[in-house]
């Protein structure tokens, strides 16, 4: 049986990624594994500590952070986010998901902070990515692959926001990506302060993420993986070297994919989580708020209509939720989600295990590549 070094190997020596870090975690015992170079140059060997844009396996981390919120008072699940957007107080809606996007009618119900957290608010990525009203979210929100530095300020992001309409009405549907950007905003707004302030307030230094946040400083950048995409003619093209984007803070910090981590970091959340929201001596969440993060909230309809991205999963507050055995390493309960910069990371409460698979080559889509169904398929024992 291959182990996880073979597993990873196999991958980045046909060439189609230049290098990955694994880690599979059951209890106490920890296994890693770090192939290949942080460039296709193969100027430094990957590392345990290497530092990797971690794209939406950001989203869990900020769910956690919403639900601090709702623990403290300063918000409810059931509550209007108007008083903290505005911009969101009485939204639009396109007539039917076909409809161009000036035939609109008003939203029948506000948006809730459950329908962000559940992505449910009416804007997002549905599986048709040829309806009208997606066209504005691409060209006026830069939504996309994640490029930090051409994002706009939030309360400008929030004000183009505004005036594209919802695709369906609130809690209608499950729709991809932008309910998680818009919880970053409302967590700045309700705090009064700048996102990655709460985040290492109330995350990242209580649990030691020493290495997560939206940009990596100068004395890391060392350690700071590049970043790549397939090119026309199937190679590797440079998306981000090291002093790119994410070398300095950026305008708008995304909820939704805009951190940068290593296996270690998101180890230490992904415990957290298992330990129903302890960490040592400290507690972080209850386990009421993690049994809601990891529970699924979509009905079947609604699952089946998410298909592209969901492929026969749920959906709990910033991440998929496993209901079913429809792969081999599905499980009943198993939480997490998977990142376009080539990211994955997942909690299984009933083994206790955490599995993290870090790599630098975007996604070419919503299905997930072949390095990361066979990381799955490692970290299942299948």
């Amino acid at each position: 049986m291959a182990d996880l070094r073979d597993t990873l190997e196999t991958h980045v020596s046909k060439g189609s990624v230049p290098g990955a870090v694994g880690l599979v975690a059951r209890g106490d015992r920890v296994e890693v594994a770090a192939v290949g170079s942080v460039d296709v140059e193969g100027t430094a060997p990957m590392a345990r500590n290497s530092i990797f844009r971690i794209a939406s396996i950001t989203k869990p981390v900020v769910a956690a952070a919403v639900m601090m919120l709702v623990e403290d008072g300063r918000i409810a699940l059931d509550e209007p986010v108007g008083q903290w957007l505005p911009e969101l107080a009485s939204p639009s809606v396109v007539r039917t998901p076909a409809s161009p996007v000036d035939d609109v009618v008003p939203a029948v119900r506000p948006i809730t902070v459950f329908h962000l957290l559940s992505s449910r608010a009416g804007y997002g990525f549905p599986s048709d990515f040829s309806l009208p009203a997606l066209a504005p979210l691409f060209s006026e929100l830069k939504q996309g692959p994640p490029q930090p530095q051409t994002v706009p300020a939030p309360d400008e992001w929030m004000a183009l926001l505004s005036r594209i309409p919802l695709l369906h009405q609130p809690g209608d549907g499950w729709l991809y990506n932008i309910s998680s950007d818009l919880q970053g905003v409302l967590i700045a707004r309700v705090t009064g302060r700048p996102l990655h302030e709460f985040l290492a307030e109330r995350l990242f230094e209580p649990l030691g993420m020493a290495d997560t946040a939206f940009a990596v400083p100068a004395d890391k950048l060392d350690r700071f993986t590049r970043y790549y995409r397939i090119d026309p003619e199937g190679g590797l093209e440079l998306v981000d070297a090291a002093d790119g984007q994410w070398s300095s803070p950026p305008a708008f910090p995304s909820g939704a994919g805009g951190l940068v981590s290593t296996v270690d970091d998101w180890l230490a959340f992904g415990r957290m989580m298992l330990a129903e929201g302890t960490a040592g001596d400290s507690r972080l969440l209850t386990p009421e708020s993690v049994r809601q993060m990891t529970a699924n909230h979509l009905s079947k309809s609604e699952r089946e209509s998410a298909g592209l991205f969901l492929e026969g999963m749920g959906w709990g507050f910033g991440g998929a939720v496993d209901i079913e055995a429809v792969e081999p390493w599905s499980v009943p309960g198993r939480y997490g989600w998977v990142g376009g910069t080539g990211t994955t990371a997942h909690i299984t409460p009933s083994t206790g295990a955490v599995s993290i698979m870090l790599s630098q080559l975007q996604m070419g889509g919503p299905s997930s590549p072949e390095l990361m169904r066979d990381f799955w398929r490692y970290a299942a024992g299948v």
